[in-house]
């Protein structure tokens, strides 16, 4: 392979997974954003903080007298409440960007291995396939229990095996009939 033809390659493998990743990002949506789920908020009242829904700490280890009287005694905590929420929304997104990346990464692994006669070109595909199959597989990862790990990753391994077999010998048969 020539040096023009492994830049086409990496050009294509770039591509592809900038393709990928903003249409699974255009189909979905974005990510949750954690100031729309968590809205920052300044609260200086016990009252206040429990109208918000939050929970009021107090600062029960300041003995010393405050030098401001409005100073408040303590803080709210409203993220206790919103934090989940919004690390189940982030699950979800997740979980989502992960089922549509992994087929699609390889159904483009298989049209790069079976479509394409160029090197530059099928080699491209392929690697933007595996960029695109990462993409989808750290979005999830920490979600994603240890069998749900093992068992995808195994799930994968003898996809991108078998293709490779199957490119392989279609590849041999080709050049065999010429």
């Amino acid at each position: 392979m020539n040096i023009k033809n492994l830049v086409f390659g990496i050009a294509i493998f770039i591509l592809t997974i900038c393709v990928g990743v903003y249409g699974i990002s255009t189909i979905l949506g974005k990510a949750p954003q954690y100031d729309q789920v968590c809205p920052v908020k300044q609260i200086i009242s016990e009252q206040e903080c429990l109208q918000n829904g939050g929970i009021w700490n107090n600062y029960s280890y300041l003995d010393a007298p405050k030098p401001v009287p409005e100073t408040p005694d303590g803080y709210c905590d409203l993220y206790s409440i919103c934090q989940p929420q919004y690390d189940e929304l982030n699950r979800i997104h997740s979980r989502n960007i992960f089922f549509f990346a992994l087929p699609i990464g390889i159904i483009i692994i298989i049209i790069g291995a079976l479509l394409f006669g160029l090197d530059a070109v099928g080699g491209g595909l392929m690697a933007g396939g595996v960029g695109i199959l990462l993409y989808g597989i750290g979005s999830v990862w920490e979600y994603a229990d240890d069998l749900v790990k093992f068992i995808l990753s195994l799930i994968g391994l003898f996809v991108v095996i078998g293709v490779s077999y199957y490119a392989n010998n279609r590849l041999k048969m080709i050049k065999k009939k010429r």
